[in-house]
């Protein structure tokens, strides 16, 4: 008998995704050049994921020379490394068994970067931010997951459902079928700038009860496709809503470094919640979610992260404990930066000058994608996108002809995975359909990842251009 029949059927129930559909025929193409194929373009260029590095911007020096001192410690004897950076490996070694980040780290994760994020969170919000409610995980995405399986009922007559945004990236609805969860759809309102409304936060819960529990809200700020980024007025208004409603609120906050919309910055759930008092600030459940992978460090690779409970029971917070101690311990590499990300260099030291600059330049060429991506979008026929107010994506509305999505139903795809496809082919340019994501029947979008140098960001833009001007003249 095959395995197959064996396997959870949960994870069995996890369909390919449209980007992997892509994605697959983007290596091929890749393949093809390789062989001597003649394309119109030289490279693919990829915009369908937040990969920073892998799209051609540099990793902040402090962070690797700490990395390299820490991995190597006969650099702490180099004079070519500042002082600063010498003596952060030295302390952050000092709380590793036998002075190696080879030795197993302790559960919860090394000291020191452990209580460097309870202080980032303590300066960040103004309040304290007690250091046993905090776990360090192998990025956010890990910490939601372990968070879901101390949530989610998979069995039994109501299984427990998580209200999830729409649009909302894959991968953590794929989270949502592993476990057994069910998903309860609440759509953003892309005519409003992708706000987050209680009305229908309230239409989407009373219309899943009865075929789930719904159990957990989660919220993406700054959002992840729609690059929203929330009110103060409106994360006060969906705390009192989960509070209501009884919610565990799950606050995805990786992109809280970049945020571009005049008059907006950032406000963590922790804060709001905080500064709202008596009864919301001692009774709503609130996990939040932070990581090195996104933001200024860009460090997608070493996987680390953390997630802080609040108001959560001590007897349910020791089954928690349990829980995330099955992971047995984070990887100590991706902890050296999550240590620097929650700790860096400070004025007067010497790697302070040189880090500033490199953040500095960072955010500088961001808010300058963002501008153009603007700027390009806004003066093409057929495309609209709502201002970019934080995070790394555009995320454009396709006003695609009839003709366009006739042509596409021949073809049995999507009509934004069928303009993606013929994006990739005609101009080796790999972007995300909106499908992949979710959308309003009847709309069609598509993501584009802005954490790329501006040269490589001018030449996705007029790939881009040509590209939807060649494609709304082929489907008037």
């Amino acid at each position: 008998m095959s395995i197959l029949r064996e396997i959870n059927p949960n994870v069995k129930s996890i369909r390919e995704s449209e980007q992997e559909i892509i994605d697959r025929r983007a290596g091929e193409i890749n393949a093809e050049i390789e062989q001597g194929l003649v394309k119109h373009y030289k490279e693919v260029l990829d915009v369908s994921f937040g990969d920073a590095h892998g799209m051609g911007l540099k990793p902040l020096t402090f962070v690797r020379q700490v990395l390299a001192a820490c991995i190597y410690p006969s650099l702490l004897l180099d004079d070519s490394l500042p002082l600063d950076v010498r003596e952060r490996a030295q302390r952050f070694l000092e709380d590793c068994d036998g002075g190696s980040i080879g030795s197993y780290p302790p559960m919860i994760g090394v000291r020191k970067a452990w209580l460097s994020v309870s202080e980032f969170i303590s300066r960040r919000d103004g309040i304290v931010s007690n250091p046993d409610n905090i776990f360090i995980t192998s990025g956010s995405q890990h910490g939601l997951i372990l968070l879901l399986k101390l949530l989610v009922q998979s069995e039994g007559a109501l299984r427990t459902g998580v209200l999830i945004p729409v649009p909302c990236y894959c991968s953590f609805k794929n989270a949502l079928t592993a476990q057994g969860a069910v998903a309860v759809p609440y759509y953003l309102c892309e005519e409003e700038g992708w706000t987050v409304q209680i009305k229908e936060l309230r239409k989407a819960l009373h219309a899943a009860r009865g075929h789930c529990n719904p159990m957990v809200l989660y919220i993406i700020n700054p959002g992840n496709p729609s690059g929203h980024v929330q009110s103060k007025a409106s994360i006060e208004e969906v705390i009192r809503f989960a509070a209501e409603e009884r919610l565990f609120l799950m606050a995805d906050e990786v992109y809280q470094s970049f945020v571009y919309g005049n008059g907006r910055e950032f406000y963590s759930y922790k804060k709001v919640l905080s500064e709202m008092g008596s009864p919301y600030s001692s009774n709503v459940e609130l996990a939040s979610f932070h990581t090195i992978s996104k933001g200024v460090m860009g460090e997608c690779g070493l996987r680390t992260g953390y997630v802080e409970l609040v108001n959560i029971d001590p007897e349910v917070m020791r089954y928690t404990s349990s829980l995330f101690a099955t992971n047995l311990c984070v990887p100590v590499v991706g902890q050296i930066a999550l240590d620097v990300m929650a700790d860096p260099p400070q004025p007067g030291q010497p790697s302070y000058a040189l880090y500033a600059q490199q953040v500095q330049s960072l955010q500088r060429t961001l808010m300058n994608n963002v501008q153009r991506t603007e700027e390009v979008l806004s003066g093409l026929p057929g495309i609209t996108c709502q201002p970019i107010m934080g995070g790394i994506f555009a995320f454009a509305c396709l006003h695609l002809s009839q003709a366009a999505i006739k042509h596409a139903k021949e073809k049995k795809l999507e009509p934004d995975l069928l303009y993606c496809l013929r994006l990739l082919e005609d101009m080796g340019l790999c972007a995300s359909p909106g499908c992949e994501f979710g959308q309003k029947e009847g709309t069609y979008h598509i993501r584009i990842c802005l954490a790329s140098p501006e040269a490589t960001m001018e030449d996705v833009l007029q790939r881009l251009k040509s590209f939807h001007l060649r494609f709304i003249k082929e489907f008037p």
